[in-house]
């Protein structure tokens, strides 16, 4: 059964990201050559837990950490199991497989006077990087949204007559966010370059080239201006998606209402942001907020 059948199934049938099929498929591709390499096998549907246990072991060997490993076994677990469902195979060869322990990873927020350091750096700048660059970080921290889903808005997905824009999370799922008063002038000053820059790309962040983002460009620029003003060892999008819950949370905005701006499925995902000195759950996001109007 080829790989790519199931990356097709994994497209048009479960509709998930670009970002994630490509891992998907990386983390197959990976064992294929392992097998090829090391056992002669062409392909990979019907091998033998005893040779999957032989590439685990491998990728522990290699000083690649037990979180990336069991996420590397999840996708060829995930493919067995459409072979099972498919009927290409009996059952699957990783059913009793035990994930490998890993530590449990706490992202450190940035704090709202380290977000507010990063934008005043902002203040006299008015090339289109660094207007864009602004409006990222100020999107991601006043929405909470995932990186993809910021590389993936469209020109359509802003209406400033609404003061919303419109997300497309994991597995298609729309949702609606609002837009707070101090984005739109930003927003506007964007646009204003962009349309002076000329791209026909329907993509809402392009490059200065006139090109649509990509995942790397948008972490270098969230990791160059915190680094700036931070000493957390990690500063990614998404510590500021974290920064964004865990402000909200302690502002005392609704878990349920973090939960649905997030795009969470369910709150078990949300109840991961409460441990940072929750005040408790009682206002809504526009007053929660650190950069609503009550703080301007």
């Amino acid at each position: 059964m080829s790989i790519l059948h199931f990356i097709d199934y994994l497209n048009y049938e479960k509709n998930y990201s670009p970002y994630t099929i490509t891992a998907y498929k990386k983390d197959l591709e990976s064992f294929q050559i392992f097998c090829n390499k090391k056992y002669n096998e062409k392909t990979i549907s019907k091998v033998p837990y005893t040779l999957i246990r032989s590439w685990i072991v491998d990728l522990v060997e290699s000083d690649i950490s037990n979180r990336t490993i069991n996420r590397k076994v999840s996708s060829l677990k995930s493919y067995y199991n459409y072979l099972v469902k498919t009927k290409q195979i009996g059952q699957n060869p990783l059913r009793k497989h035990q994930s490998l322990k890993v530590s449990k990873k706490v992202n450190v927020p940035f704090s709202e006077k380290e977000i507010v350091e990063v934008l005043n750096t902002f203040k006299n700048d008015n090339d289109f990087e660094s207007v864009r660059n602004k409006l990222i970080i100020e999107i991601l921290y006043s929405t909470g949204m995932r990186r993809s889903e910021l590389i993936g808005l469209k020109n359509s997905s802003i209406d400033l007559s609404q003061s919303t824009v419109k997300v497309i999370g994991k597995r298609n799922k729309e949702r609606q966010i609002p837009l707070l008063n101090s984005l739109i002038g930003t927003i506007k000053k964007y646009q204003l370059l962009k349309s002076v820059n000329g791209s026909n790309v329907d993509n809402f962040f392009i490059t200065k080239k006139g090109d649509m983002l990509y995942p790397t460009l948008v972490y270098r620029i969230i990791n160059e201006y915190f680094s700036k003003v931070s000493l957390k060892i990690k500063k990614s999008p998404h510590v500021i998606r974290h920064s964004f819950a865990t402000h909200l949370l302690n502002e005392g905005a609704d878990l349920n209402s973090v939960k649905e701006l997030l795009g969470h499925a369910s709150l078990a995902s949300t109840q991961v942001y409460t441990h940072n000195n929750l005040k408790g759950l009682k206002k809504m996001y526009n007053h929660a907020h650190p950069r609503s109007n009550k703080n301007n």
